[in-house]
This record gives C-alpha cells, structure tokens and sequence, in this order.
C-alpha cells in the first residue's frame, strides 16, 4: 500500500456529508440466479446525502475545495435525471450557496425524479435546446462568465464530477471496500461497475493501483463507446494520481470495460436494463435505476452467463445509486 500517498490524500480538505462506510451486504438470491457462488453489493445508495449515490464521494472534496475558493454557486450540468447534478445542487444547498443545473435538450412537460429533486434543492434549472451532450460543457463554461461578470464567484464541476478532484473521491471508495475486506478477512477478486462519465471507474483503479490489491474492477459502459471511455479513464486516473504526486498509475491494459448494454442511448431505458432492475427487485428486494445500475447489471447478468466473469472469489456489484429516475414515467419495466 502507497501509505504517503494516502497520508496525502486524507490532507485534503473534504466536506463530510455521506455516511460512510457504506454497507456491503450478500446477495445470495441473485448469485443463485445469475449463477454466481458468491455476490455482494456494495450499497452506495445508502449514503444518506441528496438522496445517496456514489457522487457524493467527488463532491465532498469539491465542495470543500469551492469553500476554500470563496464560491457562492456551483455550476454544473448532464442529463435531466442526473444523480450528479441532483447531488450537486444538496450539496449546494448544504453549504449555503446557489446552483446552476445545465441540461442538455430541451425541458420536459413536466418534472420528475431526480430533475423533480434538483428543482425543490433550489437550483436555477436550464436547458441547452441541443441534444448534443458535449454542448453542456460548453454551456457550464459560459454560465460560469456570464456569473462572474455581474460579481458573483462561480465554481464550474464537469458533468458527472469527471475530474481529478472528483476521482479521488472514489479513491477514498476502494480503500473503504478494503478495509471492511480486511476487517473480515475476505477479499472479493471481481468488482463491477457501471461506467459513464469515467471518473468513478477512474478512481477504483487508481485506489486499487495504491492499495496494491489483487481484486479486479471491470466496467459496463453505459454511456460511450469502450474506447472513448478507456481513454477518458486513463487520462483521470493520470490526473489524480498527479494531484497526490504519483506517476501515471493506470494504463490502458489496465482498463476493462465491456460494450453492448447502452441500448439506444444515455439515459434512454433499454429492454435488458429494465430486465436487470425487474429480476434485482422481485429477487433481492434491491432497486437499481435504469440509467446506471440497471445496465451495469444487465451486463453483469450477460457476463457471468457467458462465462466471463471469475467467481473463485466473491463477485462485488457496486450500487452507486439513482432510484429517483425509477419516478419516471415510461422508465423502466416496472409497467409490464
């Protein structure tokens, strides 16, 4: 284990608004169904801030680095049912400041699930008019000056916290998992996640790069295709591993993500998702969200049927949360 490095990560100024650690707990109803010896989910959901979701983790240092800045807004933006921009305006809120939520397309007829959360958290809600998502970057950028020029002092977070600050957070995640491994003396040798914006994944391989663990971590894309993410991955791994005075930890051999379960788009409920969200309900009694973990499961679900997924150790699923999109109309399978 890199111990300076750690020292040097838990230096940081962090804002504590998750309760952490999360629970992992056993699933042994769905490892019979998937056909899997051993299955744990490792509850994110649970984190108990902006209704959970692993990206509290990014935001408690980037919120504490904003404080630091003297920002009264924060400015962020993605898809309308974004659990990052939800999480970003209560942290917001939490902190007395304002938020700029930035969506891509144009405003739905009416609000719901995690956009209907984002509007009573307080935050002044926009959309692009394009469907293009890149335009949301551009779009943060601009509202960020247009603050700055009538005085206020803005503190722009890419979409889904994707940044070297964001991805530490997630560092601190895998030695979370570790030592509540260590504590049980059981260390699980595949860990699943969904992959969208890069920066969580990023951070897992990067914490599993410093702890020195055996495990593996491999994501399901649910948002670009494999390559494009790899490279955005590698790029955030390098990024945070500077901010903590590390070489580049993470190379592109390093990074397994697997194709195939995106469907028609981001955010746009798939057949196989809406399947994986059915069978983790009425099996286990867990609720996975359409965008992110309902995916990722499905491709978990794929993988181990197709017999790629090592079992000799125990599987972890990590549940980064989202439920509130399951308040959609038109979601996810829950009509059929």
């Amino acid at each position: 284990m890199n111990a300076t490095a750690f020292e040097r990560l838990d230096a940081l100024p962090r804002d504590r608004l998750g309760l952490t650690p999360t629970p992992i707990t056993a699933a042994p109803e769905l490892a019979h169904a998937l056909g899997l010896r051993e299955l744990w989910i490792k509850r994110d959901e649970l984190i108990g801030f902006g209704f959970g979701g692993n990206k509290v983790r990014g935001l408690e240092l980037l919120l504490a680095h904003a404080r630091a800045q003297s920002a009264d807004v924060l400015v962020t933006g993605a898809g309308a049912q974004s659990n990052h921009v939800r999480a970003t305006a209560a942290a917001a809120a939490y902190a007395g400041m304002d938020a700029v939520a930035i969506y891509w397309g144009d405003a739905p007829l009416s609000m719901q699930g995690n956009l209907k959360l984002t509007h009573c958290l307080g935050a002044e809600i926009r959309f692009t008019g394009n469907l293009d998502r890149t335009q949301v970057d551009v779009a943060i950028e601009a509202v960020a000056d247009e603050l700055r020029t009538v005085g206020r002092r803005p503190y722009p977070i890419p979409r889904g916290g994707a940044c070297a600050l964001g991805v530490l957070g997630h560092v601190l995640a895998a030695r979370e998992l570790h030592r509540q491994c260590v504590a049980i003396d059981r260390m699980p040798g595949t860990i699943v996640q969904a992959v969208g914006s890069g920066g969580t994944l990023a951070g897992w391989l990067l914490g599993t790069a410093m702890l020195g663990a055996r495990w593996r971590v491999e994501g399901v894309s649910v948002s670009r295709p494999a390559d494009e993410a790899r490279d955005r991955v590698v790029q955030l791994a390098g990024e945070a591993a500077a901010l903590l005075d590390l070489p580049q930890m993470v190379s592109a051999s390093d990074v397994t993500i697997h194709d195939g379960f995106i469907g028609d788009g981001y955010g746009v409920p798939s057949l196989a998702g809406d399947d994986a969200v059915m069978k983790a309900a009425r099996i286990q009694g867990l609720f996975f969200d359409p965008t992110y973990t309902g995916k990722a499961f499905a491709g978990l679900c794929s993988l181990t049927k197709a017999g790629r997924i090592d079992d000799r150790a125990p599987v972890v699923f990590i549940h980064t949360g989202g439920e509130p999109a399951l308040f959609v109309n038109g979601s996810t399978g829950l009509t059929r």
